[in-house]
């Protein structure tokens, strides 16, 4: 997958995954982040044919031991989609929700999406 920043040779392997906040932000030690983290991984279980054999939600990063079910599922796609909505759903939580560091962490995740786009128009 073209713009991928990690590239998954086999689809169907089984692999030891770390997610990471960015900054290394303790986001999760608030049940609300949690929850919607859970409630991800639960939908690409469910509905996009990820495997699941361990994971622990530390409070600024989330690693996990993963595969796909079938040779249908690409564990690319999966991560990507799972990381878009997560962190989407995340940001629109701690924009809605009293989050008393609620400017500071959108500072920080705002400074990382600039960095990213700048180097991706570097890469082109």
């Amino acid at each position: 997958m073209s713009g991928d920043k990690y590239i998954i040779g086999d689809q169907h392997g089984c692999y030891f995954v770390t997610f990471t906040v960015v900054e290394w932000i303790d986001i999760f030690t608030r049940p609300i982040y949690r929850d919607i983290l859970v409630a991800s991984l639960n939908y690409c279980i469910k509905h996009k044919g990820l495997v699941v054999y361990g994971w622990v939600i530390m409070s600024n990063h989330f690693p996990l031991i993963i595969s796909t079910k079938t040779y249908q599922e690409n564990i690319s796609e999966i991560i990507r989609d799972f990381k878009k909505f997560t962190s989407g759903e995340i940001v629109l939580a701690i924009s809605s929700d009293r989050e008393s560091r609620r400017e500071w962490m959108l500072s920080l995740m705002s400074q990382e999406i600039r960095k990213g786009k700048m180097v991706q128009a570097m890469a082109r």
